[in-house]
């Protein structure tokens, strides 16, 4: 079952078939308090700078939060969106829960964008699933209702499975309804993951759908996070995940990509090999360019002393 993004000219395509779907989660103010004091400015030059610093670490997709309080959010996303789609060629998910800034960020937008994201509570269905169907995108769905974050692998099944039904009675198709099984922080619960993962493996059994979760959840509040949420990766993907809105640290990227190759979603290690070499190319020539300027100094400095 393949869920089909698009941007300007690219297409992602999230399924158990292809490569894990790395979704960059930088373009968000939250706990981010000079970024969001620049966003109340009008200053968009680090939602253009993240934008390419995660596409060039490995992000296929990024998502974008414009969710500050008192700024009018319609319109500040559509401005995020459009100097995303300006900067990188990869599609987006338009992560907002106001209702009139998903609106406005979908109508300026250029291509098939994910929306991030609806529960299982009815009104929030009735509200943002039409919403999804008019403009022909996809949809990440929560695995909670209106009795909050459901504590067994079984209730949160049974929230994915309303979404999907829900869903396809709004003209929705199964592939495009990407359910987030909750990932939740282990400093809070210890078994926080391992419900995850049994999650994920009955919504795959069940359901078969993709999912998706916000990967660093798992290690808030702990030290070392990007460790953390490189062990945790490859565990969800073995379970059943096929993407997750996530860091693209290296040590973080390093760890989805080498779980696609272990698990048989990169033939032969095509990718991981070119990757490998890009990064030699890219070593060689930085220490050319070292070298150069090493020498360039020694000639200026025996030029001055004669």
């Amino acid at each position: 079952m393949d869920t089909v993004l698009r941007s300007r000219s690219r297409t992602v395509t999230i399924g158990a078939e292809h490569p894990f779907c790395i979704i960059g989660e930088r373009i968000n103010p939250t706990g981010r308090k000079k970024f969001a004091q620049e966003l109340r400015g009008g200053d968009l030059s680090t939602v253009t700078v993240d934008a390419l610093e995660q596409v060039q670490a490995g992000a296929d997709m990024v998502d974008v939060n414009a969710g500050i309080p008192l700024v009018d959010e319609p319109e500040l996303l559509k401005s995020m969106l459009r100097a995303v789609q300006d900067a990188v060629d990869v599609p987006i998910c338009i992560d907002s829960s106001v209702i009139e800034a998903l609106e406005a960020g979908l109508s300026v937008y250029e291509g098939r964008a994910l929306v991030n994201s609806v529960t299982a509570e009815d009104e929030r269905l009735e509200q943002i699933l039409p919403l999804v169907a008019k403009y022909g995108a996809a949809v990440i769905g929560l695995a909670n209702d209106e009795t909050g974050i459901p504590e067994t692998p079984e209730k949160r099944l049974q929230c994915a499975r309303k979404i999907v039904s829900v869903a396809n009675d709004h003209g929705l198709a199964t592939e495009d309804v990407i359910i987030d099984p909750l990932a939740m922080t282990v400093g809070a619960a210890t078994d926080a993951v391992t419900i995850t993962l049994a999650t994920i493996s009955l919504i795959r059994a069940e359901l078969g759908v993709n999912m998706c979760l916000g990967a660093s959840n798992v290690s808030f509040g702990l030290p070392q996070r990007h460790v953390l949420n490189a062990g945790f990766l490859p565990m969800a993907m073995a379970a059943g995940l096929t993407s997750a809105i996530m860091s693209t640290a290296e040590v973080c990227v390093q760890a989805v990509r080498a779980s696609d190759l272990l698990l048989g979603h990169d033939p032969w290690g095509g990718s991981w090999i070119a990757a490998h070499r890009a990064r030699q190319a890219a070593t060689q020539q930085e220490a050319a360019q070292q070298e150069a300027a090493q020498q360039e100094a020694a000639q200026q400095e025996a030029a001055a002393s004669t």
